[in-house]
């Protein structure tokens, strides 16, 4: 067993120093929290003063200090309140549309000891409840007004067992912990497109990545998963051992329970990939080359085209390809990129895999304005091509782009995990990226309007991305809903789990 990077582990002395501080700056919050209460923990007990809160179901509850100091003293990791220091830091999401949310509590777990005790606080006191990982859900599904949010970040080790080429990760860790551990070894699996985020929401809601198409999505590769329950139970899910559940958490997000660890199959993988990025002139020749070239990719190709206005005011697709393969086999699949008429730059190399995931980082960083539609296709017909010649980017404030999926990813049955959309060989995407907040509304607006345009020629949709009504979710999931309901009713009958692409319990 090799240890990937996670930091150093903590010294019985360290977690009694932690705990010490801990409790003082609690004590502290919670008296803050109380009106006309003083400054020790005792007079916050005494007075009886209870915290605002919001049930699961909206309504307006509250907390007894009491019982959150003994939340706070129990946990190895650390309990903020909104008069905490380190507050406003704690709670922190990366999409700043929904940043100015503030959730009555948020849990940082250091252990799966400490979820288990934030999830049993959270369920007898009814509290709305919500997950953060990389805290990268697009429709703000990370943090809420008036919930707890339970926050896996300090829980970020990872081990690679070179030997069985699997690769262990806590609840917590980001894409780069998985990309950095697995590359070390010249071993991967699949990731996302944004280093920075969390391998949990990731992972459960399917998992698309520039080597999906040769190596599946990450739920093709989910051998094992570790999993808090909504009745504060730590599971095991793998093929031997609760199959069913594994079934659901491959595809069916957060529903079912907060995944504490998960275990992922690796491959091996030169982390000097061969490919680069390409620009051309933005028309109908190159969106009917694509289609036609997209027929005869093998699975070690990666291409993806993202479409913007470029300065002269003419529309550019800039193009990433990504081989995950033998160097010289890709220079010979992927000639046709290179001779095509309308090509205006770029060229192809080999380059560094690991520096390629973390290019769109400080583009894609935390706090920015972020709105986002996106649909599954299952080809592009010329009526599907039509509204995108239409509809990309020249005077919008959104740009557009394909994330190129089958392959291997298509050669798993519909039913053999959650995630139902096997023949879709595209996602795409219809994105805005501001830091103007006074450009929202005009920005979800046009978001909008393409996307409408587009939806008729759509399979369905990427439930990670998802920020549709219930019914369009369940819908969603196909001939697959039936038996994620029986998971939820089975593991989470109180929907207690329901800040995600919500599966409603029927018990």
């Amino acid at each position: 067993m090799v240890a990937g990077s996670a930091g150093k582990q903590s010294t019985v002395g360290d977690v009694m120093q932690r705990r010490s501080f801990c409790k003082t700056a609690l004590a502290a919050a919670v008296a803050a929290a109380l009106p006309g209460c003083g400054s020790e923990s005792e007079t916050a007990v005494e007075t009886g003063r209870r915290i605002p809160a919001i049930s699961k179901d909206g309504a307006e509850v509250s907390i007894e200090s009491a019982a959150v100091q003994e939340l706070g003293e129990s946990l190895d990791g650390r309990l903020f309140l909104q008069a905490n220091d380190g507050y406003t830091t704690a709670k922190r999401v990366w999409n700043g549309m929904f940043d100015d949310r503030k959730p009555a509590l948020v849990v940082q777990c250091a252990n799966t000891a400490d979820v288990v005790n934030a999830v049993n606080f959270a369920r007898e006191r009814d509290l709305l409840v919500s997950v953060k990982c990389g805290g990268h859900s697009l429709p703000g599904k990370s943090t809420a007004d008036g919930g707890m949010m339970i926050d896996l970040s300090p829980m970020r080790s990872v081990d690679v067992d070179t030997a069985a080429l699997t690769m262990r990760a806590d609840g917590g860790c980001l894409l780069a912990h998985l990309d950095q551990a697995s590359l070390a070894h010249n071993l991967l699996t699949t990731t996302g497109i944004v280093s920075h985020t969390g391998c949990g929401g990731f992972t459960l809601g399917g998992g698309f990545g520039r080597t999906d198409r040769k190596m599946g999505l990450a739920v093709d590769n989910l051998i094992e998963a570790t999993v808090v329950t909504a009745a504060g139970n730590v599971v095991r899910a793998s093929e031997d051992e609760n199959p069913d559940l594994l079934w659901g958490l491959r595809g069916g997000g957060g529903n079912f329970g907060i995944a504490v660890e998960f275990v992922y199959r690796l491959h091996p993988f030169n982390p000097n990939y061969y490919g680069g990025m390409l620009t051309y002139a933005l028309d109908r020749d190159f969106l009917d080359f694509y289609a036609e070239l997209h027929e005869t990719l093998p699975d070690e190709a990666n291409v993806e085209p993202q479409f913007i206005p470029s300065e002269d005011g003419t529309r550019i697709a800039l193009v990433e390809v990504t081989w995950s393969g033998d160097h010289a086999a890709g220079e010979k699949a992927l000639a046709p990129l290179t001779r095509f008429p309308g090509l205006k730059s770029g060229s192809l190399g080999v380059h560094s895999y690991l520096a390629l995931q973390t290019s769109a980082d400080d583009f894609l960083g935390y706090g920015r304005q972020y709105y986002l539609k996106s649909g599954l296709l299952e080809e592009l017909t010329p009526a599907a091509l039509d509204v995108i010649e239409d509809f990309a980017p020249r005077d919008r404030l959104y740009a557009s782009w394909f994330q190129h999926l089958g392959g291997q990813s298509a050669r798993v049955a519909a039913d053999a995990t959650a995630y139902v959309h096997r023949d879709a060989a595209f996602n795409f995407g219809i994105m805005y990226v501001g830091d103007d907040p006074a450009q929202n509304d005009l920005a979800r607006t046009q978001v909008r309007e393409f996307y409408s345009a587009l939806e008729p020629h759509m399979m369905g949709f990427y439930t990670n991305l998802n920020e549709d009504s219930e019914k369009k979710t369940w819908g969603n999931y196909s001939a697959n809903y039936p038996r994620l309901v029986e998971l939820k009713n089975k593991y989470d009958p109180t929907n207690l789990f329901r800040l995600n692409a919500n599966i409603k319990p029927t018990v």
